[in-house]
């Protein structure tokens, strides 16, 4: 499996990362180990997950995995913080220099380490003033508790925000920014494409089969009893749509021509934008993650025609004032 540098960083991460979402949860830990096998058995080393993960035990079945399915050394762990269990449905932002270094210390006792390789802020707080966030990244550096540092589901302006306070406190550059992107979520490249290149961070992105979409499993419809899911629809039913369904239809008709999977066509699409470092993919059990496994081993690039028809669909709207006025 191919690798590349993140960023401007030592690290030398897998094309494609093993997110970690389910673990602990609809995933148990037999499942889990079966994945990190395959996963680290196909060349990967790139593992995510952050605290909020099933209420942390994403990360403890991880730490029991360590040193057993794989060695510590032989994988790039990256976490997150910045979400706190309040009793609700979706966790709250807290992104105060007490907050995040707690939960750094609590994120390393349940992984059973005592270093992150790549540490990420999981979401912006509009409450903390961005000064403090990056002091706790700067804590948790020196301390040698993190190697590198990143951000996740940050703006183009906060991007910028963000590096332009570590150069101007002379800190050590952020590595890396987590996103959504895939053919059916192309809104980075508006702000945050120009943002990274310009600040020369690594883009991970999560939702590479856009949340399942581009795998064709939905085609034939959805069951019943998940669209009547609160969850489902939260995160799936969005990218359902009419337009999402003209560029399904296009990667199932490239599937075909091509002779390969969708997931194939998906993949190889995001692979090659220049600006993408690591497509993240997760799944419930490793059968699921087996096609993508496929696609990030075998020797298939996606032809130049097929490119550009697939990102022709997929264009995404374009408003003030990039249109002009």
């Amino acid at each position: 499996m191919e690798r590349l540098e993140l960023g401007a960083t030592d690290l030398v991460v897998s094309r494609l990362g093993l997110g970690t979402m389910t673990w602990g949860g609809v995933t148990d830990e037999e499942a889990a180990a079966e994945q990190l096998k395959a996963f680290i058995e196909a060349g990967g080393n790139f593992l995510d997950t952050a605290d909020v993960y099933a209420a942390g035990r994403a990360e403890e079945t991880i730490g029991k995995l360590l040193g057993g399915v794989v060695a510590r050394e032989d994988i790039v762990l990256a976490s997150k913080a910045v979400g706190v269990l309040d009793g609700g449905p979706r966790p709250r932002s807290d992104a105060s220099k007490r907050h995040l270094l707690e939960a750094l210390d609590a994120s390393l006792r349940r992984l059973g380490t005592d270093h992150l390789d790549l540490w990420q802020m999981h979401a912006w707080d509009s409450t903390v003033p961005l000064e403090e966030t990056m002091e706790a990244i700067d804590v948790a550096v020196s301390s040698g508790r993190v190697r590198h540092a990143g951000i996740c589901n940050y703006s183009g302006w906060q991007t910028m925000k963000a590096t332009g306070i570590q150069k101007a406190q002379g800190r050590p550059p952020l590595a890396s920014t987590q996103v959504e992107y895939s053919l059916l979520e192309r809104g980075i490249e508006r702000e945050v494409v120009p943002a990274v290149q310009d600040q020369n961070l690594g883009i991970l992105c999560w939702a590479s089969l856009g949340r399942g979409v581009l795998t064709g499993k939905y085609r034939n419809g959805v069951p019943e009893r998940r669209l009547k899911s609160k969850p489902f629809q939260a995160y799936v039913g969005q990218r359902l749509d009419e337009h999402s369904t003209r560029i399904v239809a296009a990667v199932a008709e490239a599937a075909d021509t091509l002779g390969v999977g969708m997931v194939d066509i998906a993949l190889s699409w995001l692979w090659r934008q220049p600006w993408v470092t690591v497509a993240l993919v997760g799944a419930r059990n490793s059968a699921q993650l087996q096609d993508s496994l496929a696609a990030a081993t075998k020797n298939f690039t996606l032809p130049e025609d097929t490119f550009s028809s697939l990102s022709l669909v997929s264009r995404p709207q374009r408003g003030y004032p990039e249109n002009g006025v």
